[in-house]
């Protein structure tokens, strides 16, 4: 059977279902939501999803959105015979961001969908316009797999948490950077970290706040808005649980233990603090959650 590429938008009621061919699903403007086989997240335009055969997946799009949608038969021509080696890019479910040449392919695809080939001449103009760009994602897909065993970027990550500190950091943020789904970023960035990215950006916060607290005479109010927490509150809070003292405390070199400063400027944000999700984390950090995006502030 030949493959089919279509282009439809995604209603925003949720829905799921499997099928017995595989998938490739492109967001071509707008954004959706996918989860396969408990992987999943937002998917933002030139960013899309691989779904293989026989694997549930729930789907949803976000108000106005576009979707190119690849529906590949394991016996299609652009898996098969000289082909048959992209059958790999299906071996999981998985997310991916398109590149700027991709994304002048994907031009080029769509203009070739207009011109209203005869059905016999489309269906093999489809599977050519499959294979290639199946090809261009395994090439793209395989190296990035085995380079550095797919580690994150942690120096790119923590310049950019360095540079928005005061903004409303969202996990979103962090996975565009890895040009990854936000579950797929969240996963991974556990593995590599043993932190949530929550529990990361908020040592981040603790640790640029402690430094401008020893190291400047900032109100301590200015210190919590510069650092991204809610208030001076949440700022007090979030030191007595990780270092046993207030700010306030820290500044003027006595602990509630009579800790010198010197001993407490030693102290370290605990790395399990906060170990529960964001969500139950927020009212005793001072972060919030908004609908449909997870909040580091």
């Amino acid at each position: 059977m030949p493959s089919t590429i279509r282009q439809i938008p995604l209603e925003s009621a949720t829905k799921h279902h499997s099928h017995d061919f595989h998938q490739i699903v492109i967001t071509l403007c707008g954004s959706s939501e996918f989860e396969i086989e408990g992987l999943g997240g937002r998917v933002n335009a030139f960013s899309g999803c691989i779904v293989p055969a026989n694997h549930e997946h729930f789907y949803s799009g976000n108000g106005y959105n576009r979707q190119l949608i690849l529906d590949l038969p394991e016996d299609a021509p652009a898996l098969t015979g000289e082909h048959r080696e992209l059958v790999a890019l299906f071996d999981a479910p998985r997310f991916f961001a398109l590149d700027n040449p991709l994304r002048h392919y994907l031009a080029f695809v769509e203009s070739e969908l207009a011109q209203g080939f005869d059905t016999s001449a489309m269906s093999f103009q489809q599977d050519r316009l499959a294979a290639t760009l199946l090809g261009s994602l395994k090439a793209r897909l395989g190296a990035s797999e085995s380079a550095s065993q797919r580690r994150l970027n942690l120096d790119q990550i923590d310049r950019f948490i360095r540079h928005h500190l005061a903004d409303e950091l969202r996990v979103a943020d962090l996975a565009k950077l890895a040009c990854l789904s936000e579950a797929h970023f969240s996963e991974r960035f556990r593995v590599q970290t043993g932190l949530s990215p929550w529990q990361y950006v908020r040592r981040q916060r603790l640790h640029a706040a402690r430094q401008l607290v020893l190291q400047s005479r900032l109100p301590l109010t200015d210190i919590a808005i510069q650092t991204g927490f809610a208030n001076q509150s949440a700022l007090s809070h979030a030191f007595r649980r990780s270092y046993g003292l207030s700010p306030r405390q820290l500044r003027q070199g006595v602990a509630a233990t009579n800790t010198p400063l010197d001993s407490a400027t030693h102290l370290a944000p605990s790395s399990t603090s906060g170990a529960t999700s964001l969500a139950s984390s927020a009212p005793s950090s001072g972060a919030s959650v908004k609908t449909g995006a997870l909040s580091f502030r």
